[in-house]
């Protein structure tokens, strides 16, 4: 598993690492975001959406648990999803992850309540910590991906 550390100092830097994420995306690739509340998690992936095309609001879905975004517009379909309210992973089955994921990319917030996908070859994991103690100095990326990964990580 290949392992880059990336410093996120502000928007513009998440802006651009975004940027780079979107551009090495690959249909039924993950993004799977980890880190406490408030750790950028939501920013990201609206930054990753932004670079494939998305224009307008990102709402965050910790309420609808999935917001689907086409393509076209965007370069790639894309699932963006906040699992924090599943109690178990086999709730996966009642929203139906599966059929919205056939065919493009899924950012996971809080990928541990839906089981993981850290075993998937396309999965891209994504831990934000933050600097100082509540984040004054932006936030440290470590990505770590599969094995679909190796020569186009971010």
């Amino acid at each position: 598993m290949t392992e880059t550390r990336s410093s996120l100092l502000d928007l513009a830097s998440m802006a651009s690492y975004g940027a780079a994420i979107a551009g090495r995306l690959r249909a039924g690739d993950v993004v799977a975001l980890t880190g406490g509340l408030g750790a950028g998690k939501t920013t990201l992936a609206r930054a990753i959406l932004a670079a494939l095309g998305h224009e307008g609001e990102v709402p965050s879905p910790t309420f609808t648990i999935i917001e689907t975004y086409d393509s076209p517009p965007l370069r790639l379909a894309a699932v963006h999803a906040d699992f924090y309210r599943l109690d178990d992973p086999a709730e996966l089955a009642e929203i139906g992850l599966d059929d919205y994921r056939e065919g493009a990319v899924l950012l996971a917030e809080w990928p541990d309540h839906a089981g993981g996908f850290a075993h998937e070859p396309g999965c891209l994991s994504i831990t934000l910590e933050p600097v100082g103690e509540s984040g004054e100095g932006g936030r440290i990326a470590i990505a770590r991906g599969g094995a679909d990964w190796v020569g186009r990580m971010p």
